[in-house]
């Protein structure tokens, strides 16, 4: 052993904590392979932070190779961070303000690579990209790492002989950057948002015309995109002016997520370098510019991923499968308090308005874009599955994803019944979606169902998390406030 092996996490963390199985340890030699096939300089050690924004490392390659038997040390700070990195909770307390003595005074945490999720970045020279989960450094899993909150609500279907299978859906802008606001009186804490201009007019939706205007950024996307291995689709013009939707064929277990972690850093930094801004945020505060939403397409599989548990051969009356039809009802049951994992800011909840393609209630129906779960499929159709369309697109993939099967997987349990398909979605008088995150966070609080599936302490974690979020919202004057009360009063 020399010094220059324990330079990066400890020393042989991967095999003394027994965390990789055997194909995370077979690929490698496959990884060893790309990086002097490729020569690579640097890898980037990705991790999903607790806002599915993507933090990390980069370690350079001869390091990396360490990295992948010692894991690589993290500042657990960043737990503590809201998304503008502002503190939550008081770290340097005796419990860190969290209830976790582990975490006081911010101790460095263990990012472990995942050897399956390696990546040669098309985009930038010489780069690898690898994800990672976070442990502490006793070699327990970090209990607010949301990769691995996925994981084990993957790990309860795979015990019942099932599988998820998810397919993207997502809405999104791209922009001109006309002005990066990068003047030191410009970087407050948020700094300014950065001004930008349109790329086409839009509102002409899925014409040719406008689909060709923004074709060369398209094209960008898709040249940087499909050598990564996302399974992409479909590329669209939406409604709004530079409002695009991507879509990804189906996959299983937790790519789907991983998918959508990389795909959207992924466009950000691609159009940042020529000279684009993209931005998944629900509803900008742009004139003329309309809401956007991440359609989660899923179903249930067998373990072999050769049948489809959601279709429906029983009968001719039903769309859905029982199993299916019990899924939805969990989805339904705990709709309100799982709206914190899929809408989980304040701006997404703006996109939840009557008679606008977008669910304002707590509905399911059969090919109807105005509820909440739609189904797409039929009787005797096996490529039957549903919708959720709450989502918005900055939503945390692995909360998001874990927080559909957890619930789905209680309807099952339980063999809850969804009631009848709504034929008039926006005239039910089923119960609304939360108004507001405030609404959606109370309803996590006191849920008995999540803090059973997820724990006490990430339920209390996101809780904690999301008002200090909404605090500094409330706290915020805004420009509505100033016009009308400034003059007047």
């Amino acid at each position: 052993m020399t010094i220059q092996d324990g330079s990066v996490g400890q020393l042989n963390f991967v095999q003394r904590h027994g965390l990789w199985s055997e194909e995370q340890t077979a690929c490698v030699a496959r990884i060893q392979s790309d990086i002097k096939q490729y020569d690579l300089r640097t890898i980037r050690i990705a991790w999903g932070d607790q806002h599915g924004i993507v933090r990390g490392k980069n370690v350079m390659a001869h390091d990396f190779l360490l990295a992948l038997k010692n894991g690589v040390d993290f500042q657990t700070a960043t737990l503590f961070m809201d998304t503008t990195n502002n503190f939550i909770a008081p770290l340097f307390s005796s419990d860190a303000g969290l209830g976790m003595t582990s975490l006081a005074g911010g101790p460095d945490a263990i990012l472990v690579p995942d050897p399956t999720t390696f990546r040669v970045l098309p985009w930038v020279a010489r780069t690898g990209w690898v994800l990672s989960e976070m442990y502490l450094a006793s070699g327990d899993p970090m209990p607010f790492d949301t990769r691995q909150v996925l994981k084990r609500q993957l790990k309860a279907l795979h015990e019942r002989g099932q599988d998820y299978i998810s397919g993207l859906e997502v809405e999104f802008y791209i922009t001109k950057l006309e002005d990066p606001k990068l003047l030191p009186e410009q970087s407050g804490w948020p700094p300014d948002p950065p001004g930008v201009s349109m790329i086409a007019h839009g509102f002409q939706y899925l014409t040719e015309q406008r689909l060709d205007e923004v074709d060369p950024i398209l094209q960008l996307l898709h040249d940087n995109l499909e050598p990564l291995g996302l399974p992409l689709r479909t590329m669209e013009d939406e409604w709004g002016p530079g409002q695009c939707e991507f879509t990804f064929d189906p996959v299983r277990g937790i790519a789907g997520a991983d998918n959508m972690l990389l795909f959207r850093t992924a466009t950000k930094q691609i159009c940042r370098r020529a000279g684009l801004h993209a931005t998944f945020m629900t509803r900008p505060a742009l004139p003329n510019f309309f809401s956007s939403g991440w359609h989660l397409h899923q179903s249930i599989c067998d373990a072999d991923g050769e049948r489809n548990l959601f279709a429906n051969h029983a009968d001719r009356e039903n769309s859905l499968s029982k199993l299916g039809r019990e899924f939805v009802a969990g989805v339904l049951e705990h709709a309100r308090a799982g709206a914190v994992f899929s809408t989980p800011t304040i701006n997404g909840y703006k996109r939840f308005v009557a008679n606008s393609f977008a669910p304002d209630r707590i509905t399911w129906a059969a090919e109807n874009r105005a509820a909440m779960i739609r189904v797409l499929g039929g009787p005797g159709d096996e490529a039957t599955h549903i919708e959720n369309r709450a989502g918005e697109p900055c939503a945390n993939p692995y909360l998001y994803m874990a927080s559909q099967i957890a619930c789905g997987l209680d309807g099952i349990d339980r063999q809850l019944d969804p009631g009848i398909p709504e034929v008039s979605p926006y005239e039910s008088d089923k119960p609304k979606l939360p108004a507001s995150l405030m609404e959606a966070v109370d309803a996590l609080e006191v849920s008995d169902h999540f803090r059973q599936r997820f724990g006490d302490p990430f339920v209390d974690y996101m809780v904690a998390l999301k008002r200090h979020e909404i605090g500094r919202f409330l706290s915020y004057v805004t420009d509505w406030e100033q016009r009308e009360y400034f003059e007047i009063y």
